[in-house]
């Protein structure tokens, strides 16, 4: 007797087994979020650390910023910083992994001494600093924001010293108008550059008045202590009003140009990804809109703010220009 399969499922319709986990895991942190207050606590349950990160050198006689002028300058975000453990294992480096949660593992052991930063190009005195002394440069502690594309964002006390210091050494000629950076290429220590998934080395450029703007630094820790691999160690560049792949991290040349330079992520999307990339929650992404964040730690998103938070003091850098083209 013919047996009736008219009710059974189809193969094609039965839930992927990696579906089904994924929605399950879903379920399950919003069940805890209807249980516990502290959003930070889900965050941690649903995302744990993976790697603990070995302490890095401390920083001695790092200038604190939270002063009521430094507050006013922009220098200190005053609000809750984002736990050292979130900082250190979720990151965008695509050096060592496409996974941020990859990327602590994957880089483990970086050595990053010795170290040089050459810098070059339009320039009376060009330099190749050692590590040493680029951590011989005032240190100050800057609380900024961090806001990346994909929609997530940090509160980080970096340590650094603004980049205009080191740009007066070197002296810039009335020709240079761009300053040109490039990421250590070392595929044998950083495995995903035997990859094509970027162009390597990773490059990035700002023009050169906001690489002398007081708020754009070179930072060389956080929380107090020289920075860990997956953060870019030994220095990285910070600017706070930007998207955060535009921090290129582990420097090795810098050099001063008249043409506006090629960056990594502009020649792997320019559709995608301007050469100014200013957080601007009224430029939506080709494939998302900028106009909410994600702070790590928190549930509920948050409004995006025009320059990250930062107009007081860089829009002016923009006057007149269309920031729907100059993107």
């Amino acid at each position: 007797m013919p047996i009736d399969r008219s009710n059974e499922i189809k193969s094609s319709e039965i839930t992927d087994k990696k579906v089904y986990l994924s929605r399950r895991f879903f379920m399950r942190g919003a069940a805890l979020l209807g249980t516990t207050a502290a959003t930070g606590l889900l965050y941690r349950k649903l995302n744990p650390p993976t790697v603990e990160i070995p302490k890095g050198q401390v920083l001695t006689n790092v200038a604190k910023s939270a002063t009521e002028d430094g507050a006013r300058q922009g220098f200190t975000a005053n609000e809750k910083l984002t736990p050292l453990e979130d900082i250190t294992n979720y990151n965008n480096f695509y050096e060592f992994s496409t996974d941020k949660r990859s990327v602590a593992f994957e880089s483990q052991g970086f050595v990053t001494r010795p170290w040089t930063v050459a810098v070059e190009g339009l320039v009376n005195k060009p330099t190749t600093f050692d590590l040493d002394q680029l951590l011989s440069f005032p240190q100050e502690e800057r609380v900024y924001r961090l806001r990346c594309v994909e929609g997530w964002s940090m509160v980080i006390p970096w340590v650094g010293f603004p980049l205009p210091k080191l740009l007066d050494k070197v002296e810039p000629t009335s020709q240079a108008k761009y300053v040109a950076f490039q990421t250590l290429y070392d595929p044998k220590h950083m495995p995903n550059q035997t990859t094509g998934v970027l162009d390597w080395p990773y490059v990035e450029g700002l023009r050169l008045d906001e690489a002398m703007h007081s708020l754009t630094i070179l930072a060389t820790g956080l929380y107090g202590e020289t920075l860990p691999p997956p953060d870019g160690a030994p220095v990285r560049l910070v600017v706070p009003w930007k998207y955060g792949f535009k921090s290129i991290t582990s420097i090795v040349k810098i050099r001063l140009v008249a043409d506006e330079p090629p960056t990594t992520w502009n020649i792997q999307a320019p559709n995608e990804y301007g050469f100014y990339s200013n957080v601007n929650p009224n430029v939506p992404h080709p494939r998302w809109s900028q106009a909410k964040e994600h702070r790590i730690g928190e549930f509920i998103p948050r409004n995006t703010l025009l320059f990250n938070g930062y107009a007081e003091q860089v829009a002016n850098l923009y006057t007149g220009m269309d920031l729907r083209r100059y993107f």
